[in-house]
């Protein structure tokens, strides 16, 4: 079985890339969209965690910037009816500590935005993964969304302060800290309260 791969980008395709091995073998491989934007320019140097699925008719190769994208998406599929591309469909919306977020809220409506994935095979889903959650790797910072926030808000405003340049590990205990004291409050004015703190700390 492949796990992990290093070498150069060789190409892009339609559903991932193509990895050329100093060993002169090109591999094929399908990722996450997560995956595919930190990927380098054609030429550059590429590490990747690997699942391999063998089939009657073919070998498939899945690729993932980290080991716990990889563990993830091994979880999602063994889960009856997820097959690999609604797995990778998931990883390209959620990462690992963000799914185990909506796992814990019970938030099947997050999870049916992503495309092929209705509300009842949400509602199927989340129920199974209830029992893997421990299984979702997260990161030492963690804070999950206050549990009376909705969570459309909640998460417009953590994007809101990343794309600001704030780092997750930064915007997350804020934001979390803002929808706590005020669960009602909007993305937009809990940002506002976010940079407010911000500046007035530094000040």
């Amino acid at each position: 079985m492949i796990a992990y791969l290093e070498g150069r980008l060789l190409d892009l395709t339609a559903k991932g890339c193509v990895v050329l091995t100093p060993g002169g073998v090109g591999y094929e491989l399908a990722l996450p969209s997560t995956a595919l934007i930190g990927l380098p320019q054609k030429g550059g140097e590429v590490q990747l965690f690997v699942h391999t699925i063998v089939r009657e008719e073919a070998l498939d190769l899945y690729g993932f910037a980290t080991k716990d994208d990889r563990d993830l998406f091994r979880l999602l599929i063994g889960i009856d009816k997820l097959g690999p591309k609604k797995a990778l469909s998931i990883l390209s919306h959620f990462k690992p500590e963000h799914l185990r977020e909506l796992v814990l809220r019970e938030d099947a409506d997050m999870l049916a935005t992503v495309p092929g994935i209705g509300p009842k095979s949400a509602r199927e889903i989340m129920w199974k993964l209830r029992d893997k959650v421990a299984g979702i790797k997260t990161g030492p910072t963690l804070a999950a969304a206050p549990q009376d926030a909705p969570h459309s808000e909640y998460f417009d405003a953590l994007a809101g302060m990343k794309a600001l340049g704030y780092t997750e590990d930064e915007a997350r205990p804020m934001v979390k800290e803002i929808f706590d004291a005020e669960p009602d409050i909007d993305a937009s004015s809990a940002i506002r309260v976010a940079l407010k703190k911000i500046a007035a700390a530094r000040s």
